[in-house]
């Protein structure tokens, strides 16, 4: 797989009649539908008797009393004539044996975490059966395993086609069933944190696949609200761009004053637990232009998920309040569009933030640290977080840096890192921690004003993005930033993730504020 780099006013709930004087169902943008039904996940004590029978193997030597004896010695012919090993990640699809359609059987042996195995050999079940139309019987995992099973398998299949009107595949509604002893168990492990995980991955992929003239910063507002409502505990904030004017929020304003589409400022709290909470902060840029200092356009198309990192905390917080998570996690979008208008800001221009400190603006295409900036302050002002993360598609070269497979982890706190990085390993999100030096604050340092947003050369590229937020988080909150700009869109299937967003971010934000300690 390769993945590439690169209020105090509350808004209402419904999505506007108007976006950009074009009215809503016009034909110019398109129209509202949702994605095909994915395959129902169910949980039974046997296999189905016809249909695919997925076979989960912890070795070459088949589970003993999955099949009839004359369909076991032909499956075992089978496997000695393939010289199938049972390795993770190797599979054998056979047919015409027995009474089934196809009879799979997915390796799993090796070294490492079982379950993130399981999740994986789920995902690859899940790609597998992508376009089958009979139901599908999965064998081979206990009952405390089977809920890793159907986050791989839902994770997997997902799919985004609700703009496909031609050479469009539907997917069977027949029901992916795993088959284990305890069925009760199984389900409600499924049902109490697997499903809710799998449903914030699935909000925050649809939100960044979306294309940048659907979701927009009122949209994603709108989109989200309607993702959290009726769920309890939950209270939702959203500052518009005249509240962040009035609050001295310069930058966030800034960067989306160049676009008729004008910037939100949304927050998301969950309480379930006790204390204060741990605030997620995320770059929603919906799309990146460049602004004045223009992208060029091979690849510009990418920018519509550059609202990303704040897609991911939504998703992470939706899976902790619907799992009713013990945590108390707040999710904040910095949302605007990122355009070249006759009233965007400029190379050289000087603005202001939440708290009054000053930033000279070198490069309009490094936008994304500069709404963050005023996102950190108003949340540690007016939310006094017990730690905050950051998490945003900031750099190109941290994927130049990580390649495909690891997210940038920067840190002042060893603790905090830890324990992210525990979190990724744990999920299968992992992250590796870059660097950061007094010298990379010292090289953005402006003759006119506290801080430039860039620094000529531009290197080391990810570090000074990761210093320049961190400068506008005060030393006394724990801190941590995430660089997803390598790891955010996959170019190929892989596992739990097809073609297309990720949703990166979900799935270790989520570990990472069940597990957090101080």
């Amino acid at each position: 797989m390769r993945r590439h780099l690169f209020a105090l006013i509350l808004a209402t709930a419904s999505v506007p009649a108007l976006a950009q004087g074009v009215p809503a169902g016009s034909g110019i943008e398109p129209s509202t539908a949702a994605n095909s039904q994915a395959r129902p996940i169910a949980f039974a004590n046997r296999a189905a008797d016809d249909g695919v029978l997925v076979i989960l193997m912890r070795n070459a030597d088949l589970p003993t009393g999955v099949l009839g004896s004359a369909t076991e010695a032909s499956v075992k012919a089978a496997i000695a004539n393939a010289k199938f090993d049972g390795k993770d990640g190797s599979d054998l699809t056979l047919r015409g044996i027995g009474r089934h359609a196809r009879i799979d059987l997915v390796g799993m042996a090796g070294d490492g975490d079982v379950a993130d195995r399981l999740r994986r050999a789920g995902g690859r079940i899940a790609q597998d059966m992508r376009d089958e139309a009979h139901p599908v019987s999965i064998v081979g995992a206990a009952s405390d395993e089977a809920a890793n099973v159907a986050l791989g398998y839902s994770l997997g299949q997902y799919r985004f086609d609700r703009y496909k009107t031609v050479g469009k595949s539907v997917p069977s509604a027949q029901p992916a069933t795993i088959v284990v002893g305890d069925v009760r168990s199984a389900e409600a492990e499924w049902k109490s944190r697997g499903a809710p995980l799998a449903e914030g991955v699935t909000l925050t992929r649809d939100l960044s696949t979306e294309p940048a003239n659907v979701i927009y910063p009122e949209s994603f507002v709108a989109r989200v609200r309607e993702a959290f409502a009726g769920v309890s505990g939950v209270k939702i904030e959203v500052l518009d761009e005249a509240a962040m004017r009035r609050l001295g929020m310069g930058t966030l304003a800034g960067v989306g004053q160049g676009s008729r589409r004008p910037p939100r400022l949304m927050l998301v709290e969950y309480r379930g637990g006790n204390g204060a909470p741990i605030a997620l902060v995320g770059k929603g840029i919906t799309f990146d232009s460049g602004g004045i200092s223009i992208k060029p356009n091979s690849g510009m198309w990418e920018m519509k998920s550059d609202m990303a990192g704040a897609a991911s905390t939504m998703g992470a917080v939706l899976s902790l309040a619907k799992s009713r998570a013990n945590v108390n996690v707040l999710a904040v979008a910095a949302l605007a569009e990122n355009m070249p208008g006759g009233n965007a800001q400029r190379p050289g221009d000087v603005v202001r933030t939440y708290s009054g400190k000053t930033i000279e603006v070198m490069n309009t295409d490094a936008e994304g640290r500069l709404v963050l900036a005023d996102a950190n302050e108003y949340v540690i002002a007016n939310h006094k977080p017990a730690a905050l993360v950051n998490i945003a598609t900031l750099t190109g070269s941290v994927g130049q840096a990580l390649g495909y497979d690891y997210a940038g982890l920067f840190a002042r706190d060893d603790a905090m890192a830890t324990q992210m990085a525990a979190a990724g390993k744990a999920v299968g999100e992992e992250v590796w921690r870059l660097p950061l030096h007094p010298n990379h604050t010292k090289t953005m340092k402006s003759d006119i004003a506290d801080i430039k947003n860039s620094a000529e050369g531009g290197r080391p590229g990810a570090s000074l993005g990761a210093a320049f937020i961190g400068f506008f988080v005060n030393e006394a909150t724990p801190w941590a930033h995430l660089d997803i700009a390598g790891v955010n869109w996959a170019d190929s299937s892989d596992d739990v993730t097809p073609k297309g967003a990720s949703g990166w971010g979900v799935r270790i934000l989520d570990e990472f504020v069940r597990n957090w300690k101080r």
